[in-house]
């Protein structure tokens, strides 16, 4: 025992960002006013982050799914942290959190004729997404070809398909060389059969003013129909969605197999007006569920109209077959290193050196559910104007160490989208770890070909889509993402301090230099 003590101090001490020589920091941060960050640094402990994390990530908290009894045990307790701290709401009065309207839907039913003939749920066709009740009939649909809307490449250039249905097809198109003709690198290949192309196809049709989407393919349609059969038949409800009051529109897909009175539009690429008769009732099933983000701020003291995010999800998966999945790095451990962060920052203010700029700490709601707390504040409410926001630093899951590492290769951090928006932002990352705390960064997710696709599946994104500069800190997946065995007890406190640390300092950096940071490259 005295023997694993002495080594894990010796680790803290190799890795440990750098602190200042002083013994008495405490005494510093009271009686005189330090500009060196390295001082509110080293006020983010092992201790307190062991401390809020095994209270965060308990039993207790029921998993934090979302709009659960856990979940609303959480943001109190978020509440309570700050309100601990002296740090204000950047809402009036006491009001820490920002509401976020959700639903959540059972599997909705569509009853859909087509010149005359029927078209079964679940065997013919599926609505995938409502936003409410459809009874349509219509004689005109728009055929968008692929369905994409990009900079490279349009199926919408010179179509008004305002208020209209429109039909596309799976895939993306090629040039006569064989290479796709939007370089096969987008949303629109990747995940093909999966969601995000899905995705990207609604939300090309939302963008251009379309109804509804009917979405032709054949393999998604079997990969999805047999499980929404089962949940509609079962009673079980579906995902959960933002209530944002837009217009209602409905994704409908199905198989191009016997969708031969659409004329063998399959073999033409050419968008163009289908004369037919459409009926499509949809009977929208969904009951309202409201949760919460929680927001801190320190205000800036010379730009305080310029924000810096620094942001994670408080939410988990919940309870299943009575066990609990507790989220201990996923993410409880990102939110105790905000929470960390905004006492660091305090106890700066406090020495008179608060930030120049101002940092709002946000905890988001409903990640795992589909960045649905991030999406609402850049969407839908954002407290601060988003062309205000300098960056935002998101954290999710900076406790463990990946299994992938080699034994004993512990003091490093995986960053992702460092440099897709601001080269500057990429290189101030490095030379603030350069300069106090010399982490490994790995980029190995940073790939624009990873097949993970991490840059889109945490909060960031919402950020990063509407060009605000962000860093991803992530430390990878192990054997216990998302399982009930991600507790407390099997995080790396030492990391977790070392790795906080880093951020605040690239915080503190953003905050207070004098320029800010340049966009140099713009999302299409």
């Amino acid at each position: 025992m005295k023997k694993f003590i002495l080594y894990a101090g010796l680790v803290i001490v190799l890795i440990g960002c750098k602190t200042s020589s002083s013994e008495n920091k405490t005494s510093q941060l009271k009686n005189s006013k330090i500009s060196d960050p390295s001082i509110y640094a080293s006020t983010i402990t092992e201790a307190e982050l062991k401390e809020m994390l095994f209270k965060y990530a308990s039993d207790e908290f029921e998993g934090r799914d979302t709009g659960s009894k856990g979940q609303k045990m959480a943001v109190e307790f978020l509440k309570s942290q700050y309100k601990s701290m002296a740090i204000k709401t950047p809402l009036k009065g006491d009001d820490y959190f920002q509401e976020v309207e959700l639903e959540e839907q059972k599997i909705a039913e569509a009853n859909l004729n087509v010149n005359g003939k029927s078209f079964v749920s679940f065997e013919d066709q599926l609505v995938l997404r409502t936003t409410d009740n459809f009874d349509l009939n219509t004689t005109k649909i728009v055929y968008v070809g692929y369905g994409i809307d990009s900079e490279a490449y349009s199926d919408y250039k010179n179509i008004d398909v305002k208020g209209k249905i429109v039909l596309a097809k799976a895939g993306e198109p090629k040039d006569d060389k064989g290479n796709y003709v939007t370089s096969g690198n987008t949303e629109y290949t990747k995940w093909t059969k999966g969601r995000q192309a899905i995705s990207s196809k609604r939300m090309a049709a939302i963008d251009n003013g379309a109804k509804g989407l009917i979405y032709l393919d054949d393999s998604a349609f079997s990969e999805y129909a047999p499980y929404y059969k089962k949940m509609a038949f079962s009673g079980i409800t579906g995902r959960l969605s933002l209530v944002n009051g837009n217009e209602a529109f409905m994704l409908l897909i199905t198989e191009t197999l016997g969708k031969a009175f659409y004329s063998n539009i399959l073999d033409d690429d050419t968008s163009k007006i289908i004369n037919t008769n459409l009926e499509l009732i949809i009977n929208k099933k969904s009951t309202p569920i409201l949760s919460e983000n929680v927001v801190a701020y320190i205000e800036g003291s010379e730009k305080p109209e310029e924000i810096i995010v620094v942001s994670a999800h408080l939410d988990h998966v919940g309870t299943k077959n009575g066990k609990v999945y507790n989220g201990a790095d996923d993410d409880g451990s990102g939110t105790v290193a905000v929470v960390e962060i905004a006492e660091a920052f305090k106890e700066a203010q406090k020495a008179g050196y608060g930030p120049k700029r101002t940092v709002l700490f946000l905890h988001v709601t409903g990640e795992e559910k589909g960045l649905l707390g991030s999406s609402h504040y850049t969407d839908i409410d954002p407290i601060f104007p988003l062309e205000n926001t300098v960056a935002n630093l998101n954290i999710d899951m900076i406790g463990r160490t990946d299994p992938k590492r080699t034994e004993g290769d512990r003091n490093y951090l995986y960053l992702i989208g460092s440099d897709k928006l601001s080269s500057e932002l990429h290189n101030i990352s490095e030379e603030v770890n350069t300069k106090y705390c010399n982490i490994e960064f790995d980029y190995k997710y940073n790939d624009d070909n990873d097949p993970n696709r991490f840059y889109y599946r945490s909060d960031h994104y919402n950020f990063a889509k509407n060009n605000i500069p962000v860093i991803f800190y992530f430390n990878g997946t192990h054997a216990d993402y998302h399982q009930p065995s991600d507790t407390p007890d099997k995080i790396e406190y030492d990391l977790l301090q070392n790795r906080t640390r880093l951020i605040f300092h690239t915080a503190w950096e953003l905050a207070n230099r004098d320029n800010r940071i340049v966009v140099d490259k713009l999302v299409e």
